[in-house]
C-alpha cells in the first residue's frame, strides 16, 4: 500500500498530498532528538560568544575613523565589559575565594609570637570594638596554642583550613568546630563577611575548650597479638 503525504509519490508515480500540520509536527519531533544537539555549546558558552561578537563590533566602531557612532560604540563596549565581568564572576567566583588556599595565617612580619600574646592582642582589639582584627588575632592564638602543645608542628605559611584539618585528626571530637572556625576566619579575613562580637566569642570559646582537650595519640602498628 502506498503512503500518502506531501512531496511523496505512490508506487505508480502519482503525486500525493501530505497534511501540512502532520508533516511539520513530524519534523519537529525528529529535530528534538538529542543526537542533533549533543555538540551544541551550552547557554554560558553561547552568551560569551555573543558578547565577544558584540565586543569586536564595538571595538571596530570605536577604532574606525569613518564611524559616526564612536561615543555610542564606546558605551556599548563598556556595557559589554561589565556584562562579561559579571558572567565570569558568577561562573568562577570572586578572586578572593581562590586566595584563601594561599593565604597564610601568620604574616611573620614581627617574628613568632606566643599564643598568650595573640590572645592579649585579640582582647585589646575586642575592647575597642575592632572585631575584624580581634577575629584574626584570636584565630592565630588558637593555632599557636595548638603548636605550643605539640598538637600541631609549627609550619610557616599554614592556612587556617590546613591547621583545622591537621588539628581535627588529633582532636576528632573538635574536628567539626575547628573546620567551622577556619571557614569563619576565611569569610572575615578575606572580606566577604563582616566581623562582629559573636564571631570573636566563638573563636575565643573554642580556644579555651581546646586547651582542656587531650589529643588522641596516633596509632602505632596495625596488628593484634
Amino acid at each position: 500500500m502506498g503512503f500518502r503525504g506531501e512531496g511523496a509519490l505512490l508506487t505508480d508515480g502519482a503525486p500525493v498530498d501530505v497534511p501540512r500540520d502532520a508533516a511539520r509536527e513530524a519534523a519537529h519531533e525528529e529535530l528534538r532528538k538529542a543526537v542533533y544537539h549533543q555538540n551544541e555549546p551550552g547557554p554560558v558558552e553561547r552568551l560569551v560568544d555573543w558578547i565577544k561578537d558584540q565586543f569586536g563590533r564595538a571595538v571596530d566602531d570605536v577604532a574606525s575613523p569613518l564611524g559616526g557612532g564612536g561615543n555610542a560604540a564606546l558605551v556599548v563596549l563598556l556595557l559589554l565589559l561589565l556584562v562579561l565581568g559579571v558572567v565570569l564572576w558568577r561562573r568562577y567566583g570572586a578572586p578572593r575565594r581562590a586566595a584563601r588556599a594561599a593565604g597564610g595565617l601568620f604574616t611573620g612580619a614581627q617574628g613568632p609570637r606566643s599564643a598568650a600574646q595573640h590572645r592579649a592582642d585579640a582582647a585589646a582589639h575586642a575592647a575597642r570594638g575592632d572585631w575584624e582584627d580581634a577575629v584574626r588575632e584570636q584565630m592565630r592564638a588558637l593555632v599557636r596554642g595548638l603548636e605550643e602543645r605539640t598538637v600541631l608542628s609549627p609550619r610557616p605559611g599554614r592556612t587556617a583550613d590546613e591547621a583545622a584539618a591537621e588539628a581535627g585528626r588529633a582532636l576528632p571530637d573538635q574536628a567539626r568546630e575547628l573546620a567551622s572556625a577556619a571557614r569563619l576566619f576565611d569569610d572575615i579575613a578575606f572580606g566577604e563577611r563582616p566581623a562582629d562580637e559573636r564571631a570573636y566569642r566563638l573563636l575565643a570559646d573554642l580556644d579555651r575548650a581546646l586547651g582542656r582537650t587531650r589529643p588522641v595519640p596516633a596509632a602505632v602498628g596495625g596488628g593484634t597479638a
